[in-house]
């Protein structure tokens, strides 16, 4: 393994941990601006996207790497280590996960340092002083890690000590005001940059609770259990048993193609435009029979009429006659 004297004979490179914010751009570019070679590395799950770190890369220059986090963030979530946020967000254990990923990575690929955009006190539980001393320890990483940035503000670390990086030309940034990341923005010459909102779903409410009645019914977290989470609404209708219901024509097509027609059921009212519901690895007629008229009840149906249903699954297709259920009826089985 290369430490960190190994690199006194060439060019200092530096890992960071891309979110696509401003923050990241700017803990990049100021080591860029001291002959640092900087190069980024962001994650994807089905609870988050690449597409603003992508976004950021083609603004500034800045080469790249994606990496599928997904099987170690299952992992990860089934027991985060220091729990969850206010929804099932566990952001400090996410963010050493990450770390240890990007460390394994810095060390495969001959990088000397990692760093990150995180502002100290910018975020009240996962970037205080403490929150990110845990992160940095649980990493396994925690002396290769450089917060531009709030460097001035935290301890002294290896590559300022040895010299890689000039902590005189690092920031002392801390707390929630954002003027003067924006400050700093203007002298870059960046003018086109997302708002600091977070694009995690773990931090929705909606989905947070969709997520946690698959942990309460031990549902097998797959990708496309955990794609359609979301997508349409969702109704339990029994301990083995729920459906999605799209509520738009796009929602209908997203659903469908995060389900597996060999072992889900996809159901859709004949005669009448309206939804497509897909059923989890299907069921007995029972419940196919409820499935079919929660769905039969979202279309305009006569609500006192049999309808016809269409059920397809591992390619066949069968047709059912159902009453429709009417929204006000299926919502005690709405999942919230």
């Amino acid at each position: 393994m290369e430490t960190l004297q190994d690199s006194s004979s060439r060019s200092t490179r530096a890992l960071g941990l891309c979110s696509g914010g401003l923050d990241s751009m700017l803990s990049a570019l100021v080591l860029r601006e001291q002959g640092i070679h900087v190069e980024w590395i962001t994650f994807e799950t089905p609870f988050f996207s690449a597409e603003k770190a992508r976004r950021a890369a083609e603004k500034t220059g800045i080469h790249l790497h994606v990496e599928d986090l997904t099987a170690d963030y299952l992992e990860m979530i089934k027991a985060p280590a220091a729990g969850f946020g206010k929804n099932m967000n566990p952001c400090m254990d996410c963010h050493a996960l990450m770390f240890k990923k990007a460390g394994e990575f810095m060390q495969a690929r001959g990088f000397d340092f990692l760093f990150s955009g995180e502002v100290v006190g910018q975020r009240p539980m996962s970037q205080t002083t403490n929150s990110l001393r845990y992160v940095a320890k649980h990493s396994g990483f925690d002396r290769f890690i450089l917060r531009p940035l709030s460097a001035r503000k935290l301890p002294e670390t290896p590559m300022e000590v040895q010299g890689l990086v000039d902590r005189e030309k690092l920031l002392d940034l801390s707390g929630r005001s954002r003027k003067p990341q924006i400050a700093l923005a203007r002298q870059f010459g960046l003018t086109d940059y997302p708002s600091p909102a977070g694009g995690c779903m773990l931090t929705d409410p909606n989905f947070s609770r969709r997520l946690k009645d698959l942990f309460d019914h031990e549902v097998a977290l797959t990708p496309n259990a955990l794609n359609l989470l979301k997508f349409g609404r969702h109704l339990r209708l029994n301990p083995l048993h729920k459906i999605v219901v799209g509520r738009t024509q796009q929602e209908n097509e997203q659903i469908v193609q995060h389900c597996d027609p060999q072992l889900d059921a996809v159901i859709k009212t004949n005669g009448y435009p309206g939804p497509t519901a897909v059923l989890p690895g299907g069921g007995p007629d029972a419940v196919l029979f409820l499935a079919g008229g929660i769905c039969a009840g979202y279309t305009k149906a006569p609500a006192d009429k049999s309808v016809s249903v269409q059920v397809s699954l591992a390619g066949q297709v069968r047709n059912i006659t159902v009453l429709p259920i009417l929204p006000h009826e299926a919502r005690r089985f709405l999942i919230n």
